[in-house]
């Protein structure tokens, strides 16, 4: 059974796909305090026991934003303590997000700022809808991005491309995104969860145990030297050849049927 969160809307619209839905659309899907702990829960539970769960969909409720970032009304007036405590969930939210074992996938309905586009590159991809703006806006508010977006976003974007970003605060708009590599695929608003949810059952087509540790080996291996990232593929690459799933995948091939895998 799905979790009931008061933040967070939880589907399983079919077998081994999860959507979770920001659900604040009244102040664009914004993080308080509570989406916070109940996004940190979420990733948790499935870093500890992902089921049956082989793909995640995270989005926005409504079409204005997927996320506006943090609620800076509730932020108004916090003293230093109260905002290093809530800062501190988010930190542990998005470690916990970089270490989900199956795949995310962010579906940005409508504009990710801040915190919101931090989400976003935490994820291992993202399709966007075509007119959303994106902008990490934190030197603006005094403050410097700090839920991973001045390391994820020059892994994704390159490291003069993110300078200029952080250090203007500027928003970039759905075609600038495709194009620097913030997202995968642009769509038209009302296809977007549609061609999201076609790559993700994809994804959850292929052997669960292999795309996990695919994953671990391209998220792994880019942090460290080649000759050792090589080695570090063959490390995720070794486990899987005593699987059921791995005999399961050559029998169908020569079978010429499609496989039948079970996450063993």
């Amino acid at each position: 059974m799905a979790p009931r969160y008061e933040t967070l809307l939880i589907e399983t619209p079919e077998p081994h796909l999860l959507v979770a839905t920001l659900n604040r659309p009244s102040v664009a899907n914004a993080f308080n305090t509570r989406m916070m702990q109940e996004l940190l829960d979420l990733w948790t539970g499935l870093v500890a026991a992902p089921g049956d769960v082989r793909c995640v969909v995270v989005t926005g409720a409504g079409s204005r934003a997927f996320c506006a970032g943090a609620d800076l009304k509730e932020r108004n007036g916090m003293d230093e303590a109260a905002w290093f405590e809530q800062h501190a969930v988010i930190e542990r939210e998005q470690e916990m997000l970089l270490h989900v074992p199956v795949p995310v996938i962010a579906a940005v309905n409508g504009h990710a700022y801040a915190g919101g586009l931090e989400l976003v590159l935490a994820c291992d991809f993202a399709y966007a809808a075509t007119g959303v703006r994106f902008a990490l806006t934190e030197t603006t508010l005094g403050l410097i991005p700090g839920a991973g977006g001045t390391q994820t976003l020059p892994r994704a974007v390159g490291e003069r491309r993110a300078k200029e970003i952080v250090l203007t605060g500027r928003p970039f708009d759905a075609e600038q995104a495709l194009a620097w590599g913030v997202v995968n695929r642009l769509c038209a608003p009302d296809r977007l969860m549609a061609e999201t949810l076609e790559t993700a059952r994809a994804i959850a087509a292929n052997a669960p145990l292999a795309v996990r540790q695919a994953k671990k080996s391209i998220h792994g291996g880019l942090q460290r030297p080649l000759d050792q990232a090589m080695r570090f593929e063959i490390e995720c690459y070794e486990p899987l050849i005593a699987t059921a799933d791995r005999r399961e995948g050559i029998a169908a091939f020569n079978a010429k049927r499609k496989p039948r895998f079970a996450g063993r």
